[in-house]
């Protein structure tokens, strides 16, 4: 069922719920049924009986190819010459923003609504090597990949692949990782009730350091023989999908929103949960990973994931309807409580510097932080900050910047990523935020945002550079 900020209204049919139409991309939220609450809180894995009977996935034949570790973070106070990640970023006394235009000659796609059902416009992420991958949806059904240098300027001509939505990137040293949607088939059905929207695949593609692709990997489960309206089908719908990626310098995850087909009598109902499946440096799936899940959270949105080299494990987050909580899925442990009103937005997750994570979230306009280990809170910081969509990155190694839109601009506030405690003031950064694209950190100390440029053919890279 599609629940979350942004999803429409459910009918109900033959005992069960399922999505009935697109979203209307405000920010409300529909209730789970109390028997699918039941199920979903019952002793089972999360979402285990609805994942019975799937398989993971073939896409195409995958190549050879490996991924190097991801460069260590420089430390805040490191001098200013050459940094690490091999750019040099001048470092500050108090954090400062460096917006830069970059001017692409492709078509971007806009923000629209921002609803948690619409396209995602650009992401970024960091080179080891120095500079950044940009990659952006374009208006003609391609998904854009480019190379910036330290300066945050475009080399080089971008590349593309066939995409109705971006999802995410991130880099190694040997290239990158893109996720994206494609166009899938649903086939004939029956549903059980309701109108027939599109049934989608998500995708990893691997690509090297001249942007070409290496292999692609399907991360959703349809094939030639196995449609979006088949009994255990895992596919994207027009409701919430959005995912991230994460890396352990080998492999690579991605965790995102996905539909759930459930054989019910003669027909199918469609639900609507999350789904985490790990790929290695070749393109297979990794079955083996006990970090990976065909459902967690049900029904979920804001799915978020880090990858903790201290514990060796993918460490993931939600915001779900099941208890109305930011809570780490498989199984379901509650990090912090909330309510279904409407306002349940979980924002981005770090590593602490000490043990454990951070995670932002808002409920009633108000944002907070979270430090967790395994499961509840036992930090909470109230930042103050009015916002529904806050954003939370690493900053160095040992302090985390939190963001959220303001205006026409962002603010942003800096905090310890031990203690949780605020460092300096309030800034502001003058670019345009999205609900629900990230801030990515960077090897140097710095941390970097992909947001909308000034025209429809270009981006503005917003750099929070080193102090």
């Amino acid at each position: 069922m599609g629940i979350g900020a942004g999803l429409a209204v459910v009918v109900a049919a033959a005992g069960a719920y399922f999505v009935a139409g697109p979203g209307t991309g405000s920010a409300s939220l529909t209730s789970a049924t109390a028997s699918e609450r039941a199920a979903d809180a019952s002793g089972a894995t999360n979402g285990q009986a609805l994942a019975a009977g799937a398989a993971p996935s073939a896409s195409v034949a995958p190549q050879a190819s490996a991924s190097g570790p991801p460069a260590a973070s420089a430390s805040p106070s490191a001098p200013a010459a050459k940094a690490a990640g091999g750019c040099t970023r001048p470092v500050a006394a108090t954090p400062k923003a460096k917006v830069t235009e970059v001017k692409l000659g492709v078509k971007v796609t806009g923000y629209g609504g921002q609803g948690d059902t619409e396209a995602l416009p650009m992401a970024i992420a960091a080179r080891p090597a120095g500079g950044s991958w940009l990659a952006w949806l374009g208006t003609d059904k391609r998904v854009y990949l480019g190379k910036l240098d330290c300066d945050d300027k475009l080399v080089g001509k971008p590349t593309s692949f066939t995409g109705i939505d971006l999802q995410d990137v991130q880099a190694d040293s040997k290239g990158g990782v893109i996720l994206l949607t494609r166009a899938g088939s649903c086939g004939s059905g029956p549903l059980c009730g309701g109108a027939s929207s599109p049934c989608n695949t998500m995708h990893m593609i691997r690509f090297d350091d001249s942007g070409k692709q290496v292999w692609e990997r399907q991360v959703t489960n349809l094939s030639s023989s196995r449609t979006g309206y088949d009994d255990g089908a895992r596919f994207v719908w027009w409701y919430q999908h959005h995912g991230r990626l994460a890396t352990d310098g080998k492999n690579y995850a991605a965790y995102f929103g996905v539909a759930i087909t459930v054989k019910n009598g003669s027909c199918v109902d469609i639900h609507e949960g999350d789904r985490m499946q790990v790929v290695s440096a070749s393109g297979n799936l990794v079955t083996s990973n006990k970090d990976a899940f065909e459902v967690g959270c049900s029904h979920a949105w804001t799915s978020r994931i880090v990858w903790d080299p201290r514990t060796g494990h993918f460490v993931t987050v939600c915001a779900t309807d099941n208890d109305c909580r930011i809570a780490r899925p498989n199984p379901y442990r509650t990090v912090a409580a909330g309510t279904c009103d409407g306002t349940l937005f979980g924002g981005d997750l770090v590593l602490s510097s000490k043990s454990g994570y951070w995670t932002a979230w808002s409920q009633g306009g108000t944002a907070r932080l979270e430090h967790f280990t395994t499961g509840k809170s036992d930090t909470t910081v109230r930042t103050g900050a009015a916002t529904a969509h806050p954003h939370l990155v690493a900053y160095g190694s040992k302090r985390m910047l939190m963001v959220w839109g303001s205006g026409s601009s962002m603010a942003a506030q800096v905090y310890d990523a031990g203690s949780g405690k605020a460092v300096g003031s309030k800034f502001t950064i003058a670019a345009k935020d999205h609900d629900y694209q990230a801030f990515k950190a960077f090897p140097d100390g710095s941390a970097a945002y992909a947001a909308a440029g000034s025209t429809s053919t270009s981006v503005r890279i917003a750099r929070i550079l080193p102090s």
